[in-house]
């Protein structure tokens, strides 16, 4: 039991020395690349590739909205930055959240990620100051042998729609600092994070342990951290 759990540390500071060293947050690492199953007993998620390029486009045919309506027909709705270059400005905010997400995996093949935008319809001002919504993300993934350039994964259709605070709750968190792009980007990390990783069991903390034993390396490990 000591034997696993010092394993489990050492899992546990390898991920956060690489989330440090490339400047990533602690949420966006620890609750992206950690998790505790209960179903096969404990486990860690791991990067499954050596992310070393990101291609974002955001194709030119998708409609953008400016109306402030509560929910404009549109394919790109953005109001989280003065207007101009819609298409640019999410392609900025989806390179920044994948970035972010990635920036701990440097195992397993290296890799480059092609991420197509097929929806990025977030919250108009009429919107965000009454009762929120969801900020809705979707987009096309194929994961490519950074040599060859053939698939390994893909193209898959990712969702990563987030909820999107309203009213008071959104001003407050204005002021705060949370603003629509970090709540967007914060979660795209997140999203990227868990599609490009893969469940381990850790040795030792399996399912063929007894019930009340099992239960008590569970417990363990949930506050270790």
């Amino acid at each position: 039991m000591r034997a696993a759990i010092r394993v489990f540390l050492v899992l546990v500071s390898c991920v956060g020395l690489a989330a440090c060293g490339a400047g990533v947050s602690r949420n966006a690492t620890s609750e992206a690349l950690l998790s505790v199953a209960t179903k096969n007993g404990p486990t860690v998620m791991v990067p499954k590739y050596d992310v070393q390029q990101i291609n974002v486009s955001v194709p030119g045919k998708l409609r953008v909205s400016e109306a402030n309506m509560y929910y404009p027909l549109a394919d790109i709705v953005w109001r989280g930055e003065p207007v101009g270059d819609r298409h640019l400005q999410v392609k900025s905010i989806i390179e920044e959240g994948l970035t972010r997400g990635t920036a701990a995996m440097h195992s397993g093949r290296p890799v480059a990620l092609d991420v197509e935008i097929t929806r990025f319809h977030s919250l108009t001002e009429k919107t965000r100051y009454t009762f929120g919504g969801v900020h809705s993300v979707k987009f096309v993934l194929t994961v490519r042998d950074l040599q060859t350039g053939l698939p390994l994964d893909g193209p898959r259709h990712v969702t990563a729609d987030v909820k999107g605070s309203g009213g008071a709750r959104a001003i407050a968190e204005e002021q705060m600092g949370r603003t629509m792009r970090v709540v967007i980007t914060e979660h795209l990390a997140d999203v990227i994070a868990r599609e490009l990783s893969m469940p381990v069991a850790l040795p030792g903390l399996g399912a063929e342990a007894p019930a009340s034993q099992g239960a008590h390396q569970a417990a363990t490990v949930g506050a270790i951290y």
